[in-house]
């Protein structure tokens, strides 16, 4: 990860702890000096990072800001489906196309499976991006677990498989993902059991700056009260990000968990939110 990126994500981290620890709204001044930084150096940050100023993406980092998402912004799976955002369309910029692993291949823990990994600058944080012929199978943020947890984690996922350490034939497909540019199409190749691969193909149906609930999801994949199995398979999702686990929320509006850190859960969501909004 390159000095600037770790440096950038580290001071929205701490801006988001500030903001919540809060009990109004902070002044860029403020922020700044919080920071250790300038206003216009911590201004110029912000805009680099999210493309909106301080003062109004602090806006979609109130404590009530996961409830306005599900009152005013809510957009449902039945709708997503209507307008054409399905795994295959446009979702936050980038261009995915998708195929699933066979229930037999799953079973077999990864066994006959080449998988390539390697290490990438993320808005989020360093990001382990896995990896076979198909597309990507793995993506996951260590800016809170740390990288060998987040390695640990990965490769658990698939115990019999082969595993490289070779980013190249990735970096294209993780240029587009991150939005460095738009002139290849991420390719995903999701590795579960066929429960958790359908609720991955409803979290691939919510739009960038929207979310849903874990009831919802259950209802869109035919189980409506099969809610606490939606969450664990939610939990399970291998590719943060791409597949946007972080847009599912609990039925009240709270944010739930989020298997690579809360902190990382809300700044994706407030990033998203304030894109959307600009």
């Amino acid at each position: 990860m390159t000095q600037d990126s770790a440096y950038h994500y580290h001071v929205i981290r701490r801006a988001i702890d500030t903001i919540d620890a809060a009990d109004a709204p902070l002044s860029l001044e403020a922020l700044a000096r919080d920071m250790g930084l300038s206003p216009a150096h911590f201004q110029r940050v912000f805009s680099a990072w999210v493309g909106v100023s301080p003062k109004r993406y602090q806006q979609y980092l109130a404590l009530d800001h996961a409830r306005a998402l599900l009152r005013d912004r809510f957009t449902t799976l039945e709708t997503a489906q209507v307008v054409g955002l399905s795994g295959s369309g446009r979702l936050h910029d980038l261009f995915l196309t998708w195929e699933a692993m066979a229930p037999g291949e799953y079973a077999r823990g990864g066994a006959g499976l080449t998988i390539r990994h390697g290490w990438f600058d993320s808005p989020f944080g360093p990001a382990l991006v896995m990896g076979t012929d198909r597309g990507i199978c793995g993506l996951g943020l260590a800016a809170e677990t740390g990288r060998d947890a987040t390695m640990d984690d990965l490769r658990a996922r698939w115990p019999m498989a082969d595993f490289i350490d070779d980013p190249a034939p990735l970096a294209p497909m993780v240029a587009t993902a991150f939005g460095t540019t738009g002139s290849a199409s991420a390719r995903l190749h999701l590795i579960g059991a066929p429960f958790q691969i359908k609720v991955w193909e409803a979290l691939l149906q919510i739009p960038s700056g929207h979310v849903t609930t874990y009831s919802e999801i259950a209802s869109a994949i035919g189980h409506p009260r099969a809610v606490r199995a939606v969450g664990t398979a939610v939990g399970r999702n291998p590719v943060s990000w791409l597949i946007p686990c972080h847009r599912a929320l609990r039925k009240s509006g709270a944010l739930g968990g989020y298997h690579w850190g809360l902190p990382v859960k809300r700044a994706m969501l407030a990033r998203e939110s304030a894109q959307t909004g600009a």
